[in-house]
Order: structure tokens, then C-alpha cells, then sequence
């Protein structure tokens, strides 16, 4: 079974900085697109960030781009978001979720999703 683990969230001043991994277990035979959401108390999800895994195309909401940037470790499994410059409105669950292929026998992308790691931006 496919499980996306997220973690590095925490309490950070604005300002300062995070970094977010998201972990991939289980078998893929294929991860297309990983993407970073997050959802504030009372808002609608928002799509933060994506990264395509072959070739590495990224792209960024109007509200992160510039201050967050999104990577990934194919090797390792993981993608990285890095979060500088962090507002109070930044505040939230972030949850990273991924399209994969489960064998080479099968073309269709399944979609799973993490629980999520809470950001904190407050002095």
C-alpha cells in the first residue's frame, strides 16, 4: 500500500524559514506529479506547489512563488519544500499528494495523499 508521510512542519517566526519533506513507501512502478496543498483554519484548500518527477517542471500559487521552492529526490523518494520569507498567513496544514502507477501492466495514475504537517508562523 502506497503512504505519503510528510513532516518538518513546526513553529517558526515571519520571516524565518521551513522545509517540508514528503516520503514516498510502498511500491511505485511510476510517480508522475507530487504536489504540496495546504488548508487554513476556515479556508478552502489551496495548491501551493508541483513538481513534475520527470524533468523536474515546478510550479508556484502567486501567494508562495518567489519564497517557496519545491524539489525532489527521486533516488530517495521524497520531495523537499522549502519555505522562506514565512507570513502568519502562511499558517496552516500542508499535505502533499502524488500521482503514481502501480505496475508497468497497468497505464492508469492513482492519487494518495499524506495527513498532513502543521506550519505555525507567529512571533
Amino acid at each position: 500500500q502506497v503512504q505519503l508521510v510528510e513532516s518538518g512542519g513546526g513553529l517558526v517566526q515571519p520571516g524565518g524559514s521551513l522545509t517540508l519533506s514528503c516520503a514516498v513507501s510502498g511500491f511505485t512502478f511510476d510517480i508522475r506529479l507530487t504536489k504540496w496543498y495546504r488548508q487554513a483554519p476556515g479556508k478552502e484548500r489551496e495548491l501551493g506547489a508541483s513538481i513534475i518527477s520527470a524533468g523536474g517542471t515546478t510550479n508556484y500559487a502567486e501567494s508562495v512563488k518567489g519564497r517557496f521552492t519545491i524539489s525532489r529526490d527521486n533516488d530517495k523518494r521524497l520531495v523537499h519544500l522549502q519555505m522562506n520569507s514565512l507570513e502568519p498567513e502562511d499558517t496552516a496544514v500542508y499535505l502533499c499528494t502524488c500521482q503514481y502507477r502501480r505496475s508497468w501492466l497497468d497505464s492508469r495514475y492513482f492519487e494518495v495523499w499524506g495527513q498532513g504537517t502543521q506550519v505555525t508562523v507567529s512571533s
